[in-house]
């Protein structure tokens, strides 16, 4: 990883994220570093994380469907401090 100065890289928006592809922007204590994009291609997820992203693939599903509807959208109880969309989700997953 390498450390840039550059004013164009480490501004206010562009602290992080990919910038060209096969690199990416890390912002870490501060100071910015480029680094080559993590090639992800030869993970195998193991049964659970397969198992959690398929529960979570559901809820934002769920979540999705009552933000889409307005009459369920009106419906919904929110809890204090989230949206609609988060409230779905968070109450999805604590139900399933």
């Amino acid at each position: 990883m390498a450390r840039t100065r550059n004013p164009l890289l480490t501004g206010v928006r562009l602290g992080h994220g990919e910038i060209d592809p096969g690199f990416i922007l890390k912002a870490r204590k501060g100071k910015v570093f480029i680094s080559k994009y993590p090639d992800m291609s030869n993970v195998i997820p193991s049964k659970l994380q397969l198992k959690s992203n398929s529960k979570f693939t559901a809820a934002i599903a769920y979540a999705r469907g009552i933000i889409n509807d307005p009459v369920k959208k009106g419906a919904y109880k929110v809890r204090p401090g989230m949206s609609v969309y988060h409230s779905a989700v968070k109450d999805y997953l604590d139900s399933h």
